[in-house]
């Protein structure tokens, strides 16, 4: 889910009516499209932004752009409250101009920034009647359907969006949609694509870190340390590059320097994704009250995520069944799994049960999690144990060594474990 929300927190774009918030920036002609905008530095455009509508309080447009330069920012540096400024900024655009498509596209992407992506396909929907060109609204589309588990769909989806407007946003959604259906070829292909279209650095880092995510997925460290040292160079400070680096140095083996790099970005972005690949990479040097430290901090911003609106089931349930309450665990991803049913929640039921001593229970789960063809170490590990507690030994060993065979740093821990059960299983023959 963590890199299903990542590759969302891209280059946004808006469409549609009028041009008045590219007034927003100084110097900035009108001509230039309010996506412009919000591809450079967000904090300067989130200023500039408010400055002007302070100005001109009844432009609707860019009153839209400040609603989706909030739920950016949120995304980028962890701060849940302020989607509770971009839902003011995004009314406050309606109020003035009711039904216009930028709102509305800005109201689907803080829905899919809050987790609710039924309402985040709604308000797409509606943006689309209003402007089919609109890449904002297009892109929500496709994010909403693929986090609701409608594959099929978000694969039409992205054929449309491609077909509309094809540019860096789309191709990397299409991307994923290739992914989560098994074809990494034709992701890395689309991928580069991008990379050779994008023009600011904001795109830049954003298609390179989508480049090293995918081939970090595959155990191709080298490959992956290339692209995020890319996407680093367009943009030094772009935290899911920090991260998705860190993580490849922890599976190349340099445990010290993904430390150094995770502490890093969770110094300005305390997500639960990075907080628990610190804590777990603290836990593996032996330091437990520093790792503890960290599982507490991913309970402490679940707590700030819920008052600002935002759905955490997921991340509950995929920080809990290791590290917390795993009765807790189970009752998130049961609600989890009530609202969407994709292969990363069904992942995570999988693994709540187990870890309540519910495997079998578990099995069907796991099962469908890895029934798509998308190709992950971590599910792969979670269903080969799973079956080794269901006594389907020769599927467990066979899980268990495509886990490690497709990405065996995946996880400091979780590679640890596998390692150890696939002994006792060859031990057991």
């Amino acid at each position: 889910m963590l890199l299903a929300v990542a590759m969302t927190a891209g280059a946004v774009a808006v469409g549609g009516d009028g041009q008045d918030a590219a007034r927003a920036l100084p110097g900035v002609s009108r001509a230039v499209d309010a996506e412009v905008l919000l591809r450079g530095d967000l904090d300067t455009a989130i200023r500039s932004l408010q400055t002007h509508v302070r100005q001109r309080p009844r432009d609707f447009g860019a009153w839209a752009t400040l609603g989706l330069a909030q739920v950016e920012r949120a995304r980028t540096d962890g701060d849940p409250s302020r989607y509770a400024r971009a839902e003011r900024a995004l009314a406050r655009s309606l109020a003035l101009r009711p039904g216009n498509d930028r709102a509305l596209a800005g109201q689907a992407a803080l829905a899919a920034a809050r987790h609710d992506f039924a309402a985040a396909l709604d308000h797409a929907d509606r943006a689309l009647e209003r402007n089919p060109y609109s890449e904002r609204a297009l892109c929500s589309r496709i994010d909403a359907l693929m986090e609701l588990g409608r594959y099929e769909e978000a694969a039409r989806a992205a054929t449309v969006a491609d077909r509309r407007r094809p540019g860096v946003p789309v191709f990397t959604r299409y991307a994923y949609v290739r992914e989560l259906r098994g074809d990494v070829r034709t992701a890395r292909r689309v991928l580069h694509q991008a990379l050779a279209d994008a023009s600011g650095p904001a795109d830049v880092a954003y298609v390179a870190t989508a480049l090293g995510n995918l081939e970090r997925g595959r155990g191709r460290y080298g490959v992956a340390l290339r692209h995020y040292a890319r996407a680093l160079a367009a943009d030094d400070a772009h935290l899911p590059a920090l991260e998705g680096r860190a993580r490849a140095q922890a599976a190349a083996g340099d445990r010290a320097g993904a430390i150094t790099t995770l502490e890093q970005v969770v110094a300005r972005s305390p997500l639960p994704g990075p907080l628990v690949a610190l804590g777990e990479l603290y836990e593996d040097r032996g330091d437990r009250a520093k790792a503890r430290e960290q599982y507490a901090l991913v309970d402490a911003w679940t707590a700030l995520a819920r008052a600002g609106g935002v759905d955490v089931d997921l991340d509950t349930a995929l920080a809990a069944a290791d590290h917390g309450d795993t009765a807790e665990a189970l009752r998130a991803a049961r609600a989890e799994w009530g609202r969407r049913r994709t292969v990363h929640t069904a992942d995570a039921l999988a693994w709540a049960l187990h870890r309540e001593g519910r495997s079998a229970e578990a099995l069907p789960y796991a099962r469908r999690a890895t029934a798509t063809g998308y190709r992950d170490a971590a599910f792969l590990h979670h269903r080969g144990m799973i079956e080794k507690a269901t006594g389907h030994l020769r599927a467990a060993r066979a899980s268990l060594t495509a886990a490690l065979e497709l990405n065996p740093g995946f996880s400091p821990l979780g590679a640890r474990a596998a390692r150890a059960a696939l002994k006792d299983l060859e031990a057991a023959r």
